[in-house]
C-alpha cells in the first residue's frame, strides 16, 4: 500500500511540474517570444494545454475574476501540495 502511495505522490508532483512548464509556456507565447507558426512548439503548447486544461477548466469557473491575471494555476498547485500534506502526514503512517 505504501509504494501505491509514493506512485501517487510522484504523480501529483509531476503534476506541479506540468502546470509550471505550462504556464512559462504561455507566458513565453503571451509575449511573442517564442515562435508560434513553429509546429514542434505548437505541438508542446497544445500537450500542456490538454494536460492542464481539464483541472484549470473547473478551478477557472468557482475563482472570482481578476481581468487577465489568471491565479487557477497558482490555486490547484496549492491544493495539490495540500493533497500531498494529507498523505504524507494521516495516510501514510497508518498504513501497514
Amino acid at each position: 500500500m505504501r509504494a501505491i502511495l509514493e506512485v501517487i505522490l510522484l504523480i501529483l508532483q509531476f503534476y506541479v511540474w506540468i502546470l509550471i512548464a505550462s504556464a512559462v509556456f504561455s507566458w513565453l507565447f503571451a509575449f511573442n517570444i517564442i515562435n508560434s507558426s513553429n509546429q514542434f512548439v505548437s505541438q508542446i503548447g497544445n500537450t500542456l494545454h490538454q494536460l492542464t486544461e481539464p483541472v484549470l477548466g473547473r478551478v477557472r469557473r468557482i475563482l472570482p475574476s481578476f481581468g487577465s491575471i489568471d491565479l487557477s494555476p497558482i490555486a490547484v498547485i496549492f491544493g495539490i501540495f495540500l493533497l500531498q500534506k494529507i498523505i504524507v502526514y494521516y495516510i501514510y503512517p497508518n498504513v501497514f
